[in-house]
């Protein structure tokens, strides 16, 4: 695959997979709200850069037009405002975009699919999910991913368009929004101010956001359909990854652990699996 239609390529994700990407040869087109072409990770003046006022509102007759000569679609972009996109509205949008994208690809003749999902979208009372794991969303955001794979997984293979859905698990690192864990531990610690935590008992999937990004991109270019997790398949707790950033700044005194109570709803543990290789005989 030469050709890659990108959308979601300035958000935290996106930029780590536009970097990877740059390291092949491969001619990218970033369809990219009004605005925000200054963000694109290590910008190419190869690059197809097309700006939109909204990613989500174009219909499909506009993403077949824009979507032509193209191998692969890798689809990022969502609703993602931290503390709003788990209950906001803006997912039912981002759901209706997403299928208008798909269709215009597959009609635009489109070989490959490749979008976004998350791993809040299955069932996490067993503490471990695989892409065999069933799915139970527990919020309108993990519903309306949930929906698109499900839409997406039934209709575009039939069409003759290969599919694959990538859950994201928990990813930290560069270009990270300061509102979320790691990079508000960092913001607060690095300015010698205390941070507030829960009992920080939590297993959660951590994962380098550069990580992700290649092996996102390897299964993207790869033959795999259907589901693929984005995850290292190992438990730490968030009191163990607190720490550790605090060491860094040797100040884990201004750790308050149990300050704040620990969320009902929250899973106590989230860990990925991927598939075993296959061994070569």
């Amino acid at each position: 695959m030469t050709r890659i239609l990108l959308t979601g390529s300035t958000g935290f994700v996106g930029r780590a997979v536009t970097k990877q990407l740059r390291r092949g040869d491969y001619e990218l087109c970033h369809v990219l709200r009004q605005g925000t072409a200054g963000r694109i990770c290590e910008p190419d003046e190869m690059d197809h850069i097309i700006e939109v006022q909204d990613v989500f509102s174009m219909p499909a007759c506009w993403w077949a037009e824009t979507a032509r000569g193209y191998d692969l679609v890798l689809h990022m972009a969502w609703y993602a405002e931290p503390g709003k996109y788990q209950t906001s509205l803006n997912n039912l949008q981002c759901v209706s975009g997403t299928l208008a994208l798909a269709e215009g690809a597959q009609r635009a003749g489109v070989l490959r699919f490749v979008g976004l999902g998350t791993c809040l979208e299955y069932d996490l009372s067993s503490g471990v999910a695989g892409p065999d794991t069933p799915v139970d969303p527990q919020s309108p955001y993990a519903a309306a991913k949930a929906a698109c794979a499900m839409a997406l997984q039934k209709t575009l293979p039939l069409a003759g368009v290969s599919f694959l859905w990538a859950r994201l698990f928990y990813l930290y690192g560069a270009g990270e929004d300061p509102r979320r864990l790691v990079a508000s531990l960092h913001s607060n610690l690095a300015r010698g101010q205390p941070v507030k935590l829960s009992s920080g008992a939590q297993i959660r999937d951590f994962m380098d956001v550069d990580v992700a990004a290649a092996m996102l991109v390897r299964d993207a270019l790869s033959s795999q359909t259907g589901i693929s997790n984005i995850c290292s398949g190992v438990g730490t707790s968030v009191r163990a990854i607190a720490e550790s950033i605090a060491d860094q700044y040797g100040r884990r005194d201004l750790l308050i652990f149990d300050a704040r109570p620990d969320n009902p709803d929250d899973p106590p543990c989230v860990i990925g699996q991927r598939p075993e290789p296959l061994l070569q005989s």
